[in-house]
């Protein structure tokens, strides 16, 4: 394995007995409900509804471990060991999730933090002080002088907010607050993504619109402004925040009418997160733009906002996560329209939102305005057709053999989603039923090659509920995000070969794999210039990062047998300069096989897990002999 010779550690395993281990998925979802006192029955004419409240002792959160399926992926409910959960009455409603690097003070062990960020997602929910005397307040609609967020609405319990990112240790299993965004009133947050490069977070604020850097010890730092700097970098005209706030204390307000609820304008509203490759990529509006913003070497907004792409979706709706894998490709999960009714039913609706992938052009067309391909390739979720039934989580998980059992070596070849009524399709009731209940609220995972019109519908998948009821086949929108831990040293690149069956969850090669020209490889040798020098045949390797790494270094290594190459690792200030590889011990016009790892520096250095883009490269030496 290429990486063993950088000259670093391997990477410590997870602690045994932590809450989370590579492999484990944590997601957020509603907790479901519950009447306080029902069992003494309700007064004449009290409608049950009224009643209702968010079930404080139910979980918003849970992690899963997901290292064994048990059996192919058919289109069925599998069934885990039991989560570890975090309940409502502990940080209220949660949407966006983030792991930090495990990184822990006098051990060397690897070990993540998991951090969850406040939301409206999932409805907003307000009472007033109790009036009828029933020992429950009263619940409302609308807004009221005396109106306070409803008990496991944003965690206030214990300190927290509708701007509250909290952080759950990942060896014991503590919950606590970790940031606040205190002027946020309300809308909550849409997603929040780790640097591991400069160990700090982004958060998105759906209230002002900013993006808030965030210390690793939850301290703000500064913010982006999208809707100035970023639009200006476009020739757009800037929009500020119009000001607008919750204030469920006024007439205005309405919890079934979100235009009441302060967000800011759709121009400016940030979404989904990812840091990737030196830079962070974030989502605007709901007729979804995608963007980046460089991230400098002290950690702060680099100042070069950039448009990469407009989403070509059937749908205009928000991109609430982003997601990369080690092959350059970009994941966007769409969540429904937002909406919240009273009877709690329903907080995004649903069978319209699309799990889409895109790649960078190869070699970019200058008739388009992006550097990325014009229509993505997508996928079938759920089975109630027209198979778009995502809820706006994604991201990517190892492999698994045929069996079910997980592949730590193949790092990115699952691709989790989360959906809602995701086995409800009457049509092909008498098949589906053979694999569990139908009604099932959480995720869907799939290998990552089975874009449309594979899969479809999917009996290639696998697929996990939430909460693990199954009497609820109504309700839409009450699944959130999504995040694996999946620590991974490096991975294989197209010009290597892959191993049979490789990262592949069934035997054999489906059709087109391995992939053809027309997608990217990871790295991409452009120009290889040889000079001869007293010590012998120099090579100056051009190199073009596809994958968007932002790597910076190359470690090397000869894979003919009797021929040497050095260095052995070498870093550049910038990829406008070659890598200079000497080559011995080989005879003119032999083909020398490299092993490379692409990779940057600074992730290296960082500790722990870092991607690494490894490549096999035929290298064809010069006919003529350098020796005098």
């Amino acid at each position: 394995m290429i990486a063993a010779n950088l000259g670093f550690a391997a990477p410590a395993a997870a602690q045994e007995g932590a809450i989370i281990q590579p492999g484990f998925m944590a997601q957020t979802g509603f907790p479901g409900t519950i009447i306080p006192g029902f069992e003494e029955g309700l007064l004449p004419g009290v409608d049950p509804v009224d009643e209702t409240f968010i079930d404080m002792d139910r979980a918003s959160l849970r992690i899963f471990d997901m290292t064994f399926l048990g059996a192919p992926p058919e289109g069925q409910i599998v069934y885990t060991p039991p989560p570890f959960e975090v309940m409502a009455g502990q940080i209220g409603q949660v949407f966006g999730l983030a792991y930090d690097d495990g990184k822990r003070a006098g051990t060397p062990e690897i070990v993540p933090n998991l951090y969850a960020a406040a939301t409206s997602f999932h409805g907003v929910q307000i009472v007033t002080p109790d009036e009828d005397e029933d020992g429950r307040p009263e619940r409302r609609r609308r807004g009221a002088p005396d109106a306070r967020f409803m008990d496991g609405q944003f965690g206030l319990e214990n300190g927290g907010g509708p701007g509250s990112i909290w952080k759950i240790d990942g060896l014991t299993g503590k919950v606590g607050l970790f940031a606040d965004i205190e002027t946020n009133s309300g809308p909550g947050i849409g997603n929040i993504a780790f640097d591991r490069s400069h160990r700090q977070f982004f958060a998105s604020d759906l209230d002002s619109g900013l993006i808030h850097r965030i210390d690793i010890d939850g301290n703000l730092i500064d913010t982006f402004d999208h809707g100035i700097d970023g639009r200006l970098a476009r020739g757009l005209d800037t929009i500020a925040d119009d000001g607008a706030v919750m204030d469920i204390r006024g007439a205005a307000f309405d919890t079934e009418e979100t235009r009441t609820w302060g967000y800011t304008q759709e121009e400016r509203r940030i979404y989904g997160l990812a840091v990737h490759g030196g830079r962070l990529y974030y989502a605007v509006g709901e007729e979804a733009e995608i963007w980046s913003i460089g991230i400098a070497r002290d950690g702060t907004f680099a100042g070069d906002p950039r448009w990469e792409l407009t989403v070509d979706a059937e749908e205009d709706l928000p991109v609430t996560d982003i997601a990369f894998d080690t092959k350059g490709f970009m994941y966007l999960a769409q969540r429904g329209e937002i909406e919240n009714r009273y009877d709690y039913s329903s907080f995004a609706d649903s069978g319209e939102a699309e799990v889409l992938r895109y790649w960078r052009e190869s070699p970019d067309d200058p008739e388009t305005d992006s550097i990325w391909v014009p229509v993505p390739q997508t996928y079938a979720v759920g089975f109630p057709q027209p198979h778009l039934q995502a809820t706006g989580g994604i991201d990517l998980q190892y492999g698994y053999d045929s069996q079910g059992l997980i592949n730590t070596s193949a790092c990115a070849a699952t691709l989790v989603k989360t959906g809602d009524k995701l086995r409800d399709d009457p049509a092909l009731a008498d098949r589906l039923i053979e694999g569990g209940p139908l009604s099932v609220h959480g995720v869907q995972l799939t290998a990552s090659f089975l874009v449309r019109p594979q899969n479809e519908p999917p009996f290639g998948s696998w697929f996990a509920d939430f909460d693990g009821f199954f009497a609820d086949p109504e309700v839409m929108g009450h699944v959130g995000d999504v995040e694996v831990w999946r620590p991974c040293e490096g991975r294989a690149g197209w010009y290597e070969p892959l191993p049979y069956p490789g990262d592949l969850p069934v035997p054999g090669w489906p059709p087109g794999w391995p992939p053809t020209d027309e997608l990217p490889q990871c790295l991409e040798v452009e120009v290889v210039e040889y000079f001869c020098t007293p010590a012998g045949l120099e090579a100056d390797l051009y190199v073009h990062d596809r994958a968007g790494i932002g790597g910076d270094s190359l470690v090397s290594k000869s894979l003919t047998p009797g021929v040497g190459v050095s260095p052995s690792k070498q870093t550049v200030p910038s990829l406008a300069t070659p890598f200079t590889l000497g080559v011995t011990g080989h005879l003119p016009g032999e083909t020398v096989d490299l092993g490379l790892c692409f990779y940057k520096d600074a992730d290296a250095k960082a500790g722990g897990y870092f991607p690494c883009c490894k490549v096999t490269l035929p290298l064809e030496t010069p006919l003529e002999s350098c020796a005098p």
